[in-house]
């Protein structure tokens, strides 16, 4: 049997005989005396939300929605919605991209649609298409300059994040992708709300090898379990530099510590004595390994590893162009192999 705080979102600072905001006695009971929240749930509605209905009936049409989440910002979140979007549209689905990353969203530059405005039909909001089967939705579109910041309060966050669930045309739909802000707040208790009656698949965590984004991976894998979201794997992002020797720079460093750029004379020093290195990739470890990265961390919560994307310019470079880093024909750089044997992983499950 449920307690009564499990069977309302009680609020951290509420008084220890909470009765549930959602409760008819919010607000007006003896134990509210005195509560910081008493007033606002007080006149708050009550009951089930209304917008779940309408939610519910506007995502029937998407097969399956997946969520992209991380402990940290900067670990490349975005870069693998962006890319996992593009494989998966040229796999002839039919996608669509979200983006509820309200303060950083970086979808639109990672896709090449800065500047799109958002249009409204009789069916509600039209995402952005890239392609016939490639649609996005971003905040992004709404902002009139895009170095505005947006600063909003939890609400008025929740509030749009429920107006892109609930008004946003995508149609037929195969993957709905979701891109998400950094750590475990209140936009990812909302959508995760919103989107568990119309049957999420669920998340897929991208993390760097580091230990300080693996520590905040852990909580991110403890929030899933919690609000009962299915981790259907963890990616190691930044898993290594890999780099054709071709395309490194050298530098001679001098006593006084001052580098000097010496790339002429070394690929010239190597194409005369041994050209044969210039066709090898050059490999580094960036962040400490020995501890046995996500991998290993995976194995201990008991969580899919789906596995790992080195550092490459060519996905920089994609991401900084607004394209797809997979080729007609082959594949541009390192990255662009290893995220596609993750994706098959994806598609199969």
């Amino acid at each position: 049997m449920a307690t009564e705080n499990e069977r309302h979102d009680i609020p951290e600072n509420a008084n220890e005989h909470c009765p549930g905001p959602e409760s008819e006695s919010a607000g007006k009971s003896d134990a509210c005396e005195g509560c910081p929240n008493q007033q606002i749930c007080s006149s708050a509605p009550k009951g089930p939300d209304p917008d779940l209905v309408a939610i519910a009936e506007r995502m029937a049409t998407v097969k399956h929605k997946i969520a992209i989440l991380s402990g940290k910002g900067g670990v490349g979140k975005s870069t693998f919605s962006a890319q996992l979007s593009f494989a998966l549209s040229s796999m002839n689905y039919q996608v669509g991209l979200l983006d509820i990353d309200l303060c950083g969203p970086s979808i639109p530059k990672m896709l090449g649609l800065e500047g799109q405005d958002i249009h409204q039909s009789n069916l509600g909001w039209s995402p952005i298409y890239l392609d016939s089967n490639l649609g996005v939705m971003s905040i992004g579109f709404m902002l009139p300059n895009p170095d505005d910041a947006v600063i909003w309060r939890g609400p008025r966050k929740n509030a749009l994040i429920k107006q892109f669930l609930k008004d946003v045309d995508w149609g037929e739909t195969d993957y709905l992708v979701i891109d998400t802000p950094p750590g475990t707040s209140d936009e990812h208790i909302s959508a995760v709300q919103y989107l568990q009656s119309t049957g999420i698949d669920g998340a897929i965590i991208v993390t760097t090898p580091q230990q300080v984004s693996l520590i905040d991976v852990r909580k991110e894998i403890s929030f899933c379990k919690t609000v009962g979201l299915k981790v259907l794997g963890v990616v190691e992002n930044m898993s290594g530099l890999r780099q054709s020797l071709s395309d490194l720079r050298f530098e001679k460093v001098s006593d006084d510590g001052k580098p000097s750029d010496i790339t002429e004379w070394a690929l010239s020093y190597i194409k005369e004595k041994a050209p044969e290195l210039l066709s090898v990739v050059a490999c580094s470890e960036v962040f400490d390994s020995s501890k046995g990265g996500a991998e290993k961390m995976c194995e201990e919560m008991g969580v899919p590893f789906l596995g790992k994307v080195p550092m490459d310019p060519e996905l920089c470079k994609a991401a900084d162009e607004g394209r797809s880093c997979f080729l007609e024909k082959g594949f541009a750089g390192s990255a662009a192999p290893a995220l596609k044997r993750i994706i098959e992983k994806i598609v199969v499950e």
